[in-house]
């Protein structure tokens, strides 16, 4: 993907490892010929233009807070065809206060049950799909992210619970989404819900799960120019949130 750049921003919560996570998807991103900057900080949100200049933004923040005008910038960006991507609570346990960024990723985090190290099967749903195709269903022994979700997202992969007894138990047997794509106006969203650790997403089907993800994600602006969207089709002057 050469000419293709993407933005990595890392912070927050310190327990999942967030400039570990960000250096192994700089990593991924470069063996793919994508130029990747990184930054440490919220700051690079501020510059509306700047961030529609980028192919792919990849914030690496659990918790934390977001000022409403960066929100709305990633989101404005996003919309106009800078494609978003990221993992764990990095990107779907960011900024609890800000809805848009909610409704932008698709989902919010609301437990793990069992905490680290429960063991699971990540079963993969759409086996046609060009981010799944080939993979087979694998376990893993990390936490088991209980999310509500969207149901807008197209649904790749999920997870059954309840795995651990806990209160939630008594709703019976779900299975809730481990990863999906979903658009915002022209920008291409993926999420993938493993990556508590960075030894989780370094190696086999998570690894290129999110390799792939990422890619197909950066890929909005250039998906967008051949299937013959315009912004246009998706603007609207009222306010939504």
């Amino acid at each position: 993907m050469a000419d293709s750049t993407a933005l990595i921003t890392w912070g927050g919560w310190d327990g999942h490892e967030p400039e570990k996570v960000a250096h192994l998807m700089a990593g991924l991103l470069r063996e793919e010929g994508v130029g990747v900057d990184i930054r440490d900080t919220l700051s690079c949100f501020d510059d509306f233009e700047a961030l529609c200049a980028y192919d792919l933004v990849v914030p690496i923040w659990t918790m934390s807070r977001i000022e409403k005008h960066q929100a709305e910038n990633v989101s404005e960006a996003v919309a106009r065809g800078t494609g978003l991507a990221g993992c764990h609570g990095g990107m779907c346990d960011a900024f609890r206060e800000n809805v848009l960024w909610q409704f932008m990723t698709g989902a919010n985090w609301v437990a793990h049950p069992g905490g680290d190290g429960v063991r699971y099967t990540v079963e993969i749903k759409d086996r046609e799909h060009e981010l799944t195709e080939g993979l087979e269903d694998f376990e893993v022994a990390t936490e088991q992210y209980y999310l509500q979700v969207d149901a807008a997202n197209h649904i790749l992969a999920t997870t059954r619970f309840p795995t651990v007894t806990w209160y939630h138990s008594a709703n019976g047997p779900v299975h809730v989404p481990v990863a999906w794509t979903r658009m915002w106006g022209l920008g291409r969203v993926y999420y993938n819900a493993l990556g508590h650790k960075a030894n989780v997403i370094e190696s086999g089907a998570p690894h290129e799960m999110l390799r792939r993800g990422l890619l197909w994600a950066a890929r909005s602006k250039e998906a967008a120019r051949a299937e013959g969207r315009r912004f246009a089709e998706y603007e609207n002057p009222g306010k939504h949130f």
